[in-house]
């Protein structure tokens, strides 16, 4: 489809009256008409300002309502929003803000220091959400005509919004995001989940990462759903929403289900009353899976990307059992293929490069012809970067990103297939393996292990442990107790970081 509907003035024309958003903190309620209305405003607020299409806004903040009455009003606009990671520190945002080329910032009262120093250093304006001040985004939107900003079509393939790589290598690239991607990735998580518009989720997932906001609060936004939103991750108010009984659908990454499920009050939750609990950023543990069965919860394992917008991959409900560790089929709206190390096309059950097509593809990296050039096939297929596995019934497997993968001794090692085989152990709750340097067989493998409550693992004996479950070019010469892992927002573990902590000499055991 070449043009699409304003979103917020669509919904507000469908459900005026039905809440589509409810702030934790404070308990405001946002109609579908208050969202548009307030989108409206803050739109002829923003070209008040003497912004025009194509150009860029950040906007640094926890999560909350009015981030997403910013990003309608950026697509009634043509202006591109540019959400910042919080978790950096301003010498990590000052770089990206100006690789952005953004006109000004907008920040909530979290992060006004910082947003300030970067305004200053960079000579931007900026505007506080909720402020009444002279900076404030509340007095700009305040006196700003409700009147529509558009005519009502929203061409499919423009810029709407840009999404920064998490950056784990070399300096993060800015992803397109579009309003074709977002309606694909509705109609691929709602038609694998069956999500529907009397369904309601939390919101807690950063909103600088595609699955605070698309998973699943947009695509219920455009089913005319509730999305309670929670300023950032709460355990305990995530379960206490969960065991009230006020979410139907819920998506989280693996490191939050782990979290619930050593939760003091994870007993007083019936699963029994939610839709779907959908799962991504990195594979889901057996244990983890098969604890949440117990429970009566069958987390659906998926796979997309920031580039994928991001849903392409989601389990089926009816196969978790049987296929634990698959990401299940491609959705819908998406095609995949695997490309063997020959660059011949996998035809069946096979294992390669998993390479993906479709509406929800990005169409690039903003500003960046070679980046978008090197990630896409000539004949336009996204390259994943993914070693995947299809089976015999056509599930998907994610066997490891192909830079993790690691030679010792000639011999090809995917760092997560010894992952999946540590957390077997029964100490061991998580575990992280990576490739580095040796004299002797080239690279070897390094295990970094967090321990299951109440244990405490014997490294000194894991190396044979090891041996009678994996051959011994798979077996980590080292394996180092973590208290904690350093994550990307997603859930994955940093591990250019954990490389770095291997100079504290981890005990070696091989």
């Amino acid at each position: 489809m070449e043009w699409l509907t304003d979103m917020a003035a669509k919904r507000a024309e469908l459900s005026p009256q039905k809440i589509a958003f409810v702030d934790h903190d404070t308990g405001t309620e946002f109609t579908f008409s208050d969202v548009n209305d307030r989108a409206n405003r803050t739109a002829n607020a923003l070209l008040s300002l003497g912004l025009q299409r194509g150009d860029r806004i950040a906007v640094l903040c926890l999560n909350r309502a009015d981030f997403f009455v910013l990003l309608f009003a950026a697509q009634k606009t043509g202006v591109i929003l540019v959400p910042l990671n919080w978790r950096q520190p301003p010498a990590e945002l000052e770089p990206i803000l100006a690789l952005s080329r953004a006109k000004l910032i907008i920040h909530d009262k979290e992060f006004r220091e910082t947003a300030q120093n970067l305004a200053n250093t960079l000579k931007l304006p900026h505007y506080a959400f909720g402020s009444k001040e002279a900076d404030g985004l509340e007095t700009l939107i305040t006196a700003a005509p409700s009147d529509p900003v558009g005519d009502g079509r929203i061409a499919a393939s423009a810029p709407w919004y840009l999404l920064f790589t998490s950056g784990t290598t070399g300096m993060p690239k800015a992803v397109i995001q579009t309003a074709g991607m977002a309606w694909a990735n509705m109609i691929n998580y709602s038609q694998a989940t069956g999500l529907s518009g009397a369904d309601r989720c939390v919101n807690y997932l950063p909103l600088f990462h595609t699955a605070g906001i698309n998973l699943p609060t947009l695509p219920l936004f455009l089913m005319g759903g509730l999305s309670y939103i929670l300023a950032k991750f709460d355990a305990d108010a995530v379960v206490d929403y969960l065991a009230k009984g006020e979410i139907t659908s819920f998506f989280a990454v693996p490191a939050i289900y782990q979290a619930l499920a050593l939760h003091p009050r994870i007993n007083d939750v019936d699963f029994a009353k939610l839709n779907s609990f959908g799962c991504g950023g990195a594979p889901v543990p057996a244990h983890l899976l098969t604890d949440f069965m117990e429970r009566g919860a069958t987390i659906c394992n998926g796979m997309g990307m920031t580039e994928t917008g991001p849903t392409v991959f989601l389990m089926d409900p009816e196969s978790a059992a049987d296929k634990i560790g698959s990401v299940g089929k491609a959705q819908i709206l998406s095609e995949v293929r695997l490309e063997d190390v020959n660059g011949n096309i996998v035809q069946g059950a096979g294992e390669g490069e998993l390479q993906l097509r479709g509406p929800g593809i990005t169409p690039g990296y903003m500003d960046n012809p070679e980046a978008t050039e090197a990630a896409f096939t000539r004949d336009g297929w996204l390259k994943s970067g993914d070693v995947a596995r299809r089976d015999e019934d056509g599930y998907y497997y994610i066997v490891d990103r192909i830079k993790d993968m690691y030679i010792s001794g000639g011999e090809n090692v995917y760092p997560a297939e010894v992952e999946k085989v540590l957390t077997t152990h029964p100490a061991i709750l998580e575990a992280v393996v990576i490739g580095v340097e040796d004299e002797k067989w080239g690279e070897v493998g390094a295990a970094f292990l967090v321990e299951r409550p109440g244990t405490t693992i014997d490294t000194a004996s894991l190396s044979a442990w090891c041996r009678e479950r994996l051959a011994p070019y798979k077996i980590p010469k080292s394996f180092q107790v973590a208290n904690d892992l350093p994550r990307t927002a997603a859930g994955k573990v940093r591990k250019n970081i954990l490389k770095e902590t291997l100079s504290k000499e981890p005990e070696t055991v091989r």
